[in-house]
């Protein structure tokens, strides 16, 4: 590493949708105590139909099975990893990966994300970053969201982070306080519904906007969302699995009419979750919701003038958990606190994650 203050580094994230591993390579330095990024380099990695069968029903393989499943997705990464620098030529301080939820049951006193460091590291040889949530819900917490160091660092001129991904969830700072939480499934609700037409994603939300809301099919979602509200969890595919997807399978609804109720409960729940916290606020959107202009249009209509909606660069939408997860293992080597008591409910804060490969730190 140049410094330690200077560091080149790749994030890895696989986020619940299951559209693809997100590569990002960044460059972060930090010059009279504010930190600077850029995104120098960066993919999708879409998973062939193979690897999407292995991953969506990882959780229901054998012990000896979903070990060999970790270490071979864990080689998938290296590889992937190595063909990125080679391609592209980079020099790289480390590698940091999130790895692919397969588990996530902090009530029960773990999280498991498969992609195993170990196998990262002899495939591609780069010192590497890994298990960034262990250690929290070790500790008491919900090992999630991690994303809101990066907000407070990178993104402090927003008052609201708003990412919509497989799952949307919002961080923003409180009376001094970082707070953040999962607000409601998002693109695993909406992709698992186009899965029926033998599409990825509604693109734009051409489908959804055709569609009409679904008054019952409305207040199931809204009986979900109620109970956990109250709570705020962390989510994961076990409640999407036992108590959303039942919804989305009820027959005698018009598949654009389950999409348009659907999209109508997650901004329901998404505004509500902005306009109880801060009022007129900026609010920055980045992650795959944010490229679907009916569903952007629809959270418009119900934050009104109350909110101030920004769509960044598409650098920023696609690779902004990536490029965090990278500037969460920079704080992981210096020593610094990457996951935060106030926003997980863990006992303390952590500098979390396992350092595999490092000559010295």
């Amino acid at each position: 590493m140049e410094s330690k203050n200077k560091f080149k580094v790749i994030g890895l994230m696989s986020g619940t949708s299951m559209d693809g591993l997100d590569i990002a390579y960044c460059h972060f330095s930090k010059n009279d105590k504010v930190w600077k990024y850029s995104i120098k380099k960066a993919i999708t990695l879409k998973y062939p139909a193979s690897w999407i069968e292995k991953l969506s029903t990882a959780q229901s393989l054998g012990s000896e099975a979903l070990v060999e499943l970790d270490i071979a997705y864990g080689r998938f990464l290296g590889k992937a990893c190595a063909a990125f620098v080679k391609q592209n030529k980079l020099k790289v301080d480390f590698i940091a990966s999130h790895g692919h939820t397969i588990f996530h049951q902090p009530k029960k006193g773990f999280t498991y994300q498969l992609g195993n460091g170990n196998a990262l590291f002899a495939e591609c040889g780069i010192p590497l970053i890994c298990d960034f949530r262990s250690l929290d819900v070790i500790r008491g917490g919900e090992g999630a969201p991690l994303v809101p160091v990066g907000d407070r660092f990178l993104f402090g001129e927003y008052d609201v982070c708003l990412n919509l991904g497989g799952i949307a969830n919002l961080s923003m700072d409180i009376k001094g306080k970082r707070v953040a939480f999962d607000v409601s499934f998002c693109n695993m609700g909406l992709n698992y519904l186009m899965a029926k037409t033998g599409k990825e994603f509604d693109e734009d939300g051409a489908l959804s906007s055709t569609g009409k809301e679904h008054l019952g099919m409305l207040k199931e979602l809204n009986k979900v969302y109620n109970t956990l509200r109250k709570r705020r969890p962390s989510l994961g595919r076990e409640i999407f699995e036992s108590r959303i997807k039942p919804i989305l399978d009820t027959t005698g609804i018009r598949l654009k009419d389950k999409l348009y109720t659907y999209t109508s409960s997650c901004v329901k729940e998404i505004a509500q979750a902005i306009l109880s916290s801060k009022k007129n606020g900026k609010v920055l959107c980045t992650g795959g919701g944010a490229f679907n202009s009916f569903f952007i249009s629809r959270l418009l209509d119900y934050c009104g003038d109350d909110a101030t909606l920004i769509i960044p660069e598409e650098a920023i939408i696609k690779f902004k958990e990536a490029m965090v997860f990278a500037f969460l293992g920079v704080l992981r080597v210096r020593g610094e606190v990457n996951c935060l008591q106030s926003v997980t409910g863990a006992r303390k804060d952590s500098s979390t994650g396992i350092l595999i490969g490092f000559r010295r730190i």
